[in-house]
């Protein structure tokens, strides 16, 4: 059977800078029945467990460490056995929500990750987090992009951490280059594609954030 996409949304609080909002996130779980991994184990490790379903969880990927995104990490890898991984640039936010808790393997650029016999690439995409990166694959025609690209433009570079020209760099050489019809899967929100993207991205440049 071939691997397939699911979404779980989750809620909770992402903070930093010394400020909180209520936010809603996507997790997603790529694999078929019987293995899977999960993107973002974000908020509630009780919902994302259910989601598992008895399935072995090859991996927790961190698209980036900003505390939304990797809140549940460590419980749901206590629970299931599954490595945490993230890139290493993205130590220093992981440190401030898990000091005591270090991520179990490093994911870099390039690296392959194969789950239910297809492969997510890793693409290294910082800007809104130095180790912020994104996961193609292109058997199924997806991109997983963190909070680097949404359905309108780039992700907020105006904290701790973070930088406009970076992320827009990153977005036009990693993740505009893909074919058009991909689909991006977001961190936040609506799913959309590389191809209603692509024209925009002066618009971006001009806005500057």
């Amino acid at each position: 059977m071939a691997a397939r996409v699911e979404q779980l949304v989750t809620s909770g609080e992402f903070s930093l800078d010394g400020g909180t909002w209520q936010v809603d996130n996507n997790v997603w779980l790529v694999g078929d029945d019987h293995e899977v991994v999960v993107i973002d184990a974000a908020h509630d490790a009780d919902a994302i467990a259910a989601a598992v379903a008895g399935r072995t969880l090859l991996a927790i990927v961190s698209t980036h460490a900003h505390n939304d995104h990797i809140d549940a990490a460590p419980e749901l890898a206590a629970r299931t056995g599954a490595p945490i991984l993230l890139h290493p640039a993205d130590e220093v936010l992981w440190r401030q929500t898990h000091p005591d808790r270090e991520p179990d393997a490093e994911l870099a650029d390039g690296q392959q990750l194969t789950v239910a016999g297809t492969v997510l690439t890793v693409l290294h995409t910082p800007g809104h987090s130095p180790g912020a990166v994104s996961l193609y694959a292109p058997e199924l025609g997806t991109v997983f992009t963190g909070d680097t690209l949404f359905a309108g433009g780039p992700g907020a570079t105006g904290r701790s951490f973070s930088d406009f020209p970076t992320i827009v760099e990153s977005i036009r050489e990693r993740l505009l280059s893909l074919p058009g019809e991909t689909v991006v899967r977001t961190g936040h929100g609506d799913a959309t594609t590389v191809g209603a993207e692509a024209p925009h991205l002066e618009e971006w440049i001009a806005r500057g954030h």
